[in-house]
């Protein structure tokens, strides 16, 4: 599907798009890729990583500026939808902002992909966009509810918006596993909660969820990546053995645990071997075959959360991601 087409991701320049990018160009050899993006010196710092891959366009714009969306979605066959403000303090302390880019944005987005016939949209969601606490979640949670809904938006048009879902990046630009590497030589590592769990997924797995959504999807989908969890006490040990733990107390708008799937989705909620599939409850798409394919229905009531979740990973197997990835880290 996205060989020999042209993607657009927005947002291109943070940590997926790193590694998207990438990922992608070797797997499909797309015609072209376009980064928009609002920060100059992010996209300089990545045009030089592709000095001459003549299959990459930049183009400086920002999700909120409809007219410069129309502009830049010329010709493009695929979005991939990764702008945000992202930052819970950040969106706690800025809410008109965070509503101007995750709302208004994913908004203008819609209606120049529409008007500009792209095939296919996937944007990215997040594990705070379920049963919501703070203004980032309820702003990823509305985007969703926009994407979604704008299947029936399109009328007569065929562009087609899914959504992808999943937890901690881990690596990820603003991340846990970043920041404790970062300060591990003082000492002292600031602990939230003793008790706090969190997903983990790497980079690679998000741009493979995404694919799969671009593959499967026939409109309307929010995809669930099944990944495991751990607690961040764990997590701090892996990273400083050594260290002490300070705890510091939940920050502004901050979860406990985290939820990808709440009971009210469980009514509309299949499951895959590698993934769940939330399908929306307008216009009869909850109970669609062509959407649901050889999917299982979950019981009523199943939570998919950081706490009750199967799958647990150890801390050896995040010590081997370290290992791995930790130059990697450093470079996004």
């Amino acid at each position: 599907m996205l060989q020999n087409s042209t993607i657009l991701i927005t947002g291109g320049t943070g940590s997926f798009g790193h590694k998207f990018i990438p990922m992608t160009l070797e797997k499909y050899n797309p015609k072209k890729i376009i980064i928009l993006s609002r920060d100059e010196m992010k996209q300089w710092e990545m045009a030089k990583l592709y000095q001459n891959d003549d299959r990459l366009r930049f183009i400086i714009g920002d999700v909120r500026d409809k007219e410069r969306l129309y502009r830049a979605m010329d010709g493009v066959d695929y979005v991939v939808h990764a702008a945000a403000t992202k930052i819970v303090p950040t969106a706690e302390y800025n809410p008109f902002e965070c509503i101007k880019t995750n709302i208004i944005g994913a908004m203008n987005l819609i209606d120049a992909c529409i008007d500009k016939k792209v095939k296919g949209v996937v944007a990215l969601s997040t594990d705070k966009a379920s049963s919501p606490i703070n203004l980032y979640g309820a702003t990823k949670l509305a985007s969703d509810k926009v994407f979604v809904a704008g299947n029936s938006y399109v009328g007569g048009h065929d562009t087609k918006f899914s959504v992808v879902r999943y937890g901690n990046v881990m690596g990820s630009r603003g991340s846990v596993i970043p920041f404790f590497m970062s300060i591990k030589e003082k000492g002292v590592l600031p602990i939230t909660d003793p008790r706090m769990t969190r997903f983990m997924i790497s980079l690679e797995q998000g741009v493979e969820l995404v694919w799969h959504a671009f593959e499967d999807m026939v409109g309307g989908e929010i995809y669930v990546k099944k990944i495991p969890s751990m607690k961040v006490t764990d997590l701090a040990r892996v990273v400083a053995p050594n260290a002490k733990h300070e705890v510091v107390g939940i920050r502004p708008g901050e979860k406990l645990h985290e939820q990808m799937i709440g009971a009210e989705d469980s009514y509309f909620t299949y499951e895959y071997p590698e993934h769940y599939k939330i399908l929306p409850n307008i216009n009869g798409w909850g109970t669609c075959k062509h959407r649901i394919k050889d999917g299982k229905k979950v019981q009523e009531g199943f939570v998919y959360a950081s706490d009750n979740n199967a799958e647990w990973m150890t801390e050896e197997e995040l010590q081997n991601w370290i290992n791995s990835n930790y130059s990697e880290i450093g470079k996004i």
